[in-house]
């Protein structure tokens, strides 16, 4: 899985999609459509399950600071909450980094050799994380797991939007991204049971979660060499005709398969396109208040005085995380049926701006637990939801690659604030302002701009106004222009 098709003639024809000839020639449309749902279940099948587990472990590995520190990580290591925050913040800086590199390394080396390599990568280092001894080891190990981990979320959406239409992606962007939620409830679930294994081999609880998480991860990044698969046009679990049918389908939405060559005028255009950079600023003002959550969630939960045991406050984790879940992939399900996004995020935001006012404003335990389900519920579907947003309004495998690797090494620079806003216990006053700021202006401020703005472009080209742009122009010339075409509607 991963080998090129032998003939190479599918990668050839793909040079004219176009006239890839259409398998299904004399079919009635019930049994097109018939076709279509069979090879729409083997593509699910075959893509999101596998996909969706790495992506768990991907969360568990990188978020388990949080289970591990009230297990006594910090006392063990003489770790002062600055140096504790610290750690957390240096994973960001080599995460983001990195990020936007990582798509066109996917393109060259190939989906199945780049994810299945950077998996036991991070799961090597995970594992000996367990065997550190003091802050300096800890904080390289952080380092290094950023490196590693930084290919994976933006080449699995980039990797997705080379498989589905615009208005399949949604849902199965939100089911992949649902794995961050049952992470959060799993995570605390497994920690509480690992935990249990204190001084087993002489090794804290602590050690023991970053131990055999790691150890998890390596197992399933050797089976991703055979488990994920390369793009449309080489993936060998497809038979030619289902090749064929892949591509055409993704043509006639006016998406490309990941066949383009790069150039670096398509890289000058992806630094000048206007949506990169809003989308950033709107990813940034999710994922900062995700990374606060998933990390911080377990402190605040212990310090609303209901446990009286680190295994309870791992167990008040999981329900939160069991809303969120649900709520990402009702939200994947309904975008993609109405073909909206921004209104999603809009709504999403206003709750969770009022879970985080809970936090700040009472002092209840009960309404600030209820906080921290608003909290949730408000941050994880605007996750997959901006993402698939993004991708639906970018045409060109590597324009595409490139920006969604922009904003998504952007919004994650942005953990590095999370790392460092949550120090005044019990009432992380200072915390909770900057997550509901972050939502108030970037999440929910910056969506109601990018709605405004593709919908004034979208004005534009049905009156016409843009059709001067393909004067001239042959119909290869136009395909290449992507989504500055003048028939590419953009998605609200």
């Amino acid at each position: 899985m991963g080998e090129k098709d032998p003939t190479g003639e599918l990668g050839k024809v793909a040079e004219i999609l176009p006239d890839i000839a259409d398998p299904d020639a004399g079919l009635s449309e019930e049994e097109r459509q018939a076709m279509e749902k069979k090879l729409m279940w083997k593509l699910d099948m075959a893509l999101i399950p596998w996909l969706t587990i790495l992506y768990l472990l991907a969360f568990l590995d990188r978020a388990n600071m949080g289970n591990a520190k009230i297990a006594g990580l910090s006392h063990d290591l003489g770790l002062s909450t600055s140096q504790f925050n610290a750690t957390l913040t240096i994973f960001f800086v080599s995460y983001s980094v990195f990020e936007p590199l990582t798509n066109v390394l996917l393109k060259r080396l190939r989906p199945s050799r780049f994810i299945a390599t950077i998996m036991v990568l991070w799961g090597l280092n995970m594992t000996f994380m367990g065997f550190v001894h003091n802050w300096s080891g800890l904080m390289a190990a952080r380092w290094f797991l950023g490196l590693a981990e930084a290919g994976l979320f933006p080449g699995i959406n980039y990797y997705l939007s080379c498989w589905y239409k615009r208005s399949e992606l949604g849902i199965r962007v939100a089911i992949f991204f649902s794995a961050a939620a049952i992470s959060g409830s799993f995570g605390g679930l497994l920690a509480a049971a690992i935990e249990q294994m204190d001084g087993v081999g002489g090794k804290a609880g602590w050690a023991w979660i970053f131990i055999l998480e790691g150890a998890f991860t390596v197992l399933f990044g050797i089976a991703s060499f055979w488990f994920v698969y390369d793009f449309p046009a080489d993936a060998k679990f497809l038979t030619e005709p289902e090749r064929a049918r892949v591509i055409r389908r993704l043509v006639a939405d006016n998406q490309s398969v990941g066949q383009e060559h790069f150039s670096w005028p398509i890289l000058r255009s992806a630094l000048l396109d206007w949506k990169m950079y809003l989308g950033a600023l709107i990813y940034s003002g999710i994922t900062t208040p995700l990374y606060s959550f998933s990390i911080f969630l377990p402190s605040i939960i212990q310090d609303l005085g209901w446990s009286t045991s680190v295994v309870q406050t791992q167990l008040y984790s999981v329900p939160p995380y069991v809303a969120a879940a649900l709520l990402t992939v009702a939200v994947g399900y309904l975008s993609d049926r109405t073909r909206t996004r921004g209104i999603y995020n809009l709504a999403s935001s206003i709750i969770g701006v009022a879970g985080f006012i809970m936090l700040i404003a009472s002092k209840s335990p009960g309404v600030k637990y209820g906080g921290t389900f608003l909290g949730a519920i408000g941050i994880y579907p605007c996750i997959s939801n901006t993402i698939t947003w993004v991708a639906n309004n970018v045409e060109g495998s590597y324009r595409r690659g490139v920006i969604l690797g922009f904003v998504i090494g952007w919004g994650n620079l942005n953990g590095i604030v999370s790392s460092n806003i949550y120090f005044s216990a019990p009432t992380y006053f200072e915390g909770h302002g900057v997550v509901l700021g972050f939502m108030a202006v970037f999440l929910f401020g910056g969506s109601a701009l990018m709605m405004l703005l593709l919908n004034l472009e979208n004005a534009r080209r049905q009156r016409g106004e843009r059709d001067a742009w393909v004067e001239g122009k042959d119909e290869k010339k136009i395909r290449d222009m992507g989504d500055q075409r003048p028939d590419f509607i953009y998605t609200l």
